[in-house]
């Protein structure tokens, strides 16, 4: 009996298409390069010294280089209270808007009520309101509330629905459960609750995981809302910090190295993060498009 023989990658493409996909890559290397121009600039700068922070040409490769500056730069204000006070604000805030996002998008997308398209299409318009409009009345309201230089106004809110654009992103992944997994359900005595709790959340993983990421990002380099409503030096984030590390150093030229040490050393667990949560990030936002 004749074996027949499967051809080669080579063999099934022809010269064209090889042509195209080389370019292609090619291109993207060339972008992926310039694009991280900025991060390898940031690295050497930090690994320089006093001096050769502008020097002229510049040296990419420092000789030798100062490790020592990245502990310098972290003693210099107190970042390691800086670092406790965010990552407490995006504990209580993932778990804020993780839980009441989805359950809002669970009444959106599993439950038929009168109006919830309305309710659906007023909530998506909040999103074309800009942060400056609602801004002053929101500083307002939490003043009465008494919670200014305290974390509830960076906190609380989480608990309220979670932000419109969570809803929406969580929304769209339900829809691509079966309905039929609900009435299943329901026959064997499940009340809404559970259903929400037992089938929906286990199966919306890849879509929890993307909200989670993006409210972490989100937190982590939130500048404005510490800025309104954070006074006290002790409560100060990790963007405020690094923010108030600059400015004391913005008509010096001998601490630029300190700061981009500790602007590298802020960056890390954003890149850690979604290194290795990429590929559930990515099935998470892909997901979501399937079914409108």
């Amino acid at each position: 009996m004749e074996t027949v023989k499967t051809p080669s990658f080579w063999e099934r493409k022809s010269v064209k298409d090889i042509f195209t996909k080389i370019t292609l890559y090619i291109i993207i290397l060339i972008g992926a390069f310039i694009l991280m121009i900025p991060f390898f600039w940031m690295l050497s700068t930090a690994l320089k010294g006093f001096e050769e922070a502008f020097q002229i040409p510049p040296q990419w490769i420092p000789k030798p280089p100062h490790w020592e500056n990245f502990y310098a730069g972290w003693t210099t204000l107190p970042f390691g209270l800086y670092l406790r006070n965010t990552i407490t604000i995006i504990v209580f805030t993932l778990i804020g808007q993780i839980f009441s996002a989805s359950l809002v998008a669970f009444g959106f997308s599993r439950l038929h009520f009168p109006g919830r398209d309305l309710l659906f299409f007023v909530m998506l318009s909040t999103m074309m309101i800009p942060f400056q409009v609602t801004m002053i009345p929101t500083y307002i309201l939490f003043r009465y509330l008494r919670w200014i230089d305290t974390f509830k106004p960076l906190i609380v809110p989480a608990y309220f629905g979670g932000g419109a654009f969570f809803i929406f992103l969580l929304r769209q992944f339900f829809l691509t459960i079966p309905p039929e997994m609900d009435d299943a359900a329901r026959i064997d005595g499940c009340s809404n609750f559970n259903i929400y709790l037992r089938i929906i959340l286990p199966l919306a993983k890849p879509a929890l995981g993307t909200v989670a990421i993006f409210s972490f990002m989100w937190q982590w380099n939130d500048f404005m809302g510490p800025l309104i409503y954070i006074n006290s030096m002790d409560k100060r984030t990790v963007a405020l910090g690094l923010a108030a590390f600059q400015a004391e150093t913005a008509f010096r030229t001998s601490g630029w190295n300190l700061i981009m040490a500790v602007a590298f050393l802020l960056m890390l667990p954003c890149l850690i993060i979604f290194f290795f949560a990429q590929r559930q990030f990515i099935q998470g936002v892909v997901i979501t498009g399937v079914k409108g």
